[in-house]
Parts: C-alpha cells; sequence; structure tokens
C-alpha cells in the first residue's frame, strides 16, 4: 500500500485561510475547525524493488477555506454525505436485491439520497468485482465473455430500474 504525507507546510494561499484563527487555536489547546480542503501531490518516493520501504506520495495543502460559525454545520453535512459515500457495504443477492449492512442503514439515518446512494455503491462494488473476476480468466472465449458482460450489463440495468426484474446476480 502506498502511504500518504501531507506536507508541513500549506501553500501561501492555503496559509492565509488560516491566519485568523492562529491566536484562536493557540488560546484553546484541542480547539476543532472545519473547512474545505485542496491537496495536491508534490511529491512521490519509489524505493528500489529490493528495498523493504514502502512507496509513499506527499500532498500539501493548497487551497483551504475555513467555514464560519454559520456554516460549520453544512461543512459537517458535506462531509458526513462523503463518509457514507466512501464506507456504503452491502450485498447484492442472486435475486439482484441489495441488502445494505446494518452499519451503512444506521449512518444513512433515514435520508433517502444516502440510502440511494448506498445502494448504488454496493450493486456498482458488485458488478465491478464480477467485471474483475471475467477478465481474469486467462482462457476465456469470445462467447463467454459476452455471457459475462451481458450479465454484468443485466446487473446494472436492475440496479437502475430494480421494478424490471430480476438478474443472473
Amino acid at each position: 500500500m502506498t502511504a500518504i504525507k501531507i506536507d508541513g507546510k500549506p501553500a501561501v494561499a492555503a496559509g492565509y485561510a488560516l491566519e485568523r484563527y492562529g491566536a484562536q487555536l493557540y488560546a484553546r489547546p484541542g480547539m476543532r475547525i472545519v473547512g474545505v480542503v485542496e491537496l495536491r501531490h508534490v511529491e512521490r518516493t519509489q524505493p528500489a524493488p529490493d528495498e523493504d520501504k514502502e512507496a509513499s506520495v506527499k500532498l500539501r495543502i493548497t487551497g483551504l477555506e475555513i467555514a464560519g460559525p454559520e456554516q460549520e454545520d453544512a461543512i459537517r453535512q458535506a462531509q458526513e454525505a462523503l463518509y457514507r459515500h466512501r464506507t456504503a457495504y452491502g450485498t447484492l443477492g442472486e435475486d439482484g436485491e441489495i441488502a445494505l449492512s446494518e452499519q451503512t442503514i444506521k449512518l444513512t439515518g433515514g435520508l433517502l439520497d444516502a440510502i440511494e446512494a448506498a445502494r448504488m455503491r454496493v450493486a456498482v462494488a458488485h458488478w465491478a468485482t464480477a467485471g474483475r473476476r471475467a477478465l481474469g480468466v486467462e482462457q476465456i472465449t469470445t462467447t463467454e465473455m459476452r455471457h459475462e458482460l451481458d450479465a454484468i450489463v443485466s446487473g446494472l440495468e436492475s440496479v437502475l430500474t430494480p421494478d424490471a426484474g430480476g438478474t443472473d446476480g
């Protein structure tokens, strides 16, 4: 796995966004602020093949805007939504039915868009795995590949229109 490192010094423009919070942060240890950040790849370390070291990528904060008190809730909600989308998990049954994990359901908090985003992520992950599995067969015939691809397309279509019928799973 590639290690991710954050460059210790933000870009000048990002530093300006933090300037006005310096005194508050110093006065209140443990204080939290929320914002929107942009990271840029600035360095890559690639160890020699025979070295027992981890490859790494260094990122620098190039853009940063800190939310004011009236904006913090909106930024935290966006952060929570991104987290829900990234961590959605569940299973896709042979009948095409998507079952979200209990943790994913808990994180959605009954939000319809969050439930749908989680459902879509689970389905796409399932069908991407099916595609990778088909690509991994070394001596697959054109007919067999067409059959696998047809199953994947049918499965994806059933996710978009769940009432249209089952899939090959």
